[in-house]
């Protein structure tokens, strides 16, 4: 184990900032939806093309630490009956609920999301809609602690069909073995042959949410396919990005970011 450990890692997180997150990353410069050379479109075209497949569905799909972002739900809530959100921190939780809700009228903006999303997809669906249905669809939403064996404890009755998970393993992982261990765990979530879509940083070491300084464990390409191999997936896509420098904003030390789509071998 790393010396820092997985209890100093959740202490960190007590001081997370969910709103100056949001800003840091989920705003201009890297919100920037005229090209798909900027961090945000990339990641949203990687979860439409893989929907499109048309082999990602089922009745419930889990993200994985959610956070307090909604925008990899998007092209999934076609494909699922019920999506369940899940959080170690209380504070994003209620930040999802504050959305589905529309309680709170400080609330992120999503919706230059939810209209890249529709526009990427091409079907014609109005954005409203969209937005409309995740919000009906996102019938939970629970706290989860990755690090333990049965992450959600008793809050699930039978394993989900697919999972998916943006900036989470990694982030609260003090070193490979700690990802490698919280990936077997979140897999025990998921049925046989259930599908894992899974973004996260390439090579980052620390990232700022407010007055938080969160450590992160450096995964590269071959680390990420190393682990998924070894929890016992197969990969069908790998993709990645290289953060340019216009995008390197001081927030964090990130390089990149990978887009991975494994299946879950039965």
């Amino acid at each position: 184990m790393s010396a820092i450990g997985v209890g100093a890692v959740a202490e960190s997180y007590q001081k997370f900032n969910p709103r100056a997150y949001l800003q840091n990353n989920y705003m201009p410069p890297r919100a920037n939806f005229t090209s798909e050379e900027f961090a945000v479109p990339w990641k949203l075209r990687c979860l439409a093309d893989a929907f499109a497949t048309g082999k990602i569905c089922g009745h419930t799909l889990i993200d994985i630490g959610t956070g307090p972002t909604i925008y990899q739900l998007l092209s999934a809530c076609d494909y699922f009956e019920e999506i369940v959100a899940t959080d170690y921190l209380e504070v994003n939780r209620a930040e999802i609920q504050s959305w589905v809700r529309s309680e709170d009228s400080g609330c992120f903006d999503w919706s230059p999301y939810i209209q890249h999303t529709c526009r990427i997809e091409g079907k014609g669906e109005p954005w409203k809609e969209k937005e409309q249905k995740l919000k009906k669809k996102l019938k939970k939403v629970l706290p989860i602690d990755v690090h333990q064996p049965n992450p959600l404890g008793s809050s699930l009755s039978q394993p989900a069909d697919a999972l998916i998970s943006a900036f989470c393993l990694e982030a609260v992982s003090p070193d490979r073995l700690s990802f490698d261990r919280a990936l077997w765990n979140v897999t025990t979530l998921l049925k046989p042959d259930g599908h894992f879509l899974m973004i996260g940083a390439l090579d980052e070491s620390f990232y700022l949410a407010g007055e938080a300084k969160l450590l992160v464990v450096p995964m590269s390409e071959v680390d990420v396919k190393e682990s998924f191999a070894k929890s016992g997936y197969r990969i069908h896509d790998f993709r990645s990005y290289i953060m340019p420098p216009s995008l390197k904003i001081g927030v964090d030390d990130v390089q990149g970011i990978f887009f991975i789509h494994a299946q879950k071998i039965a």
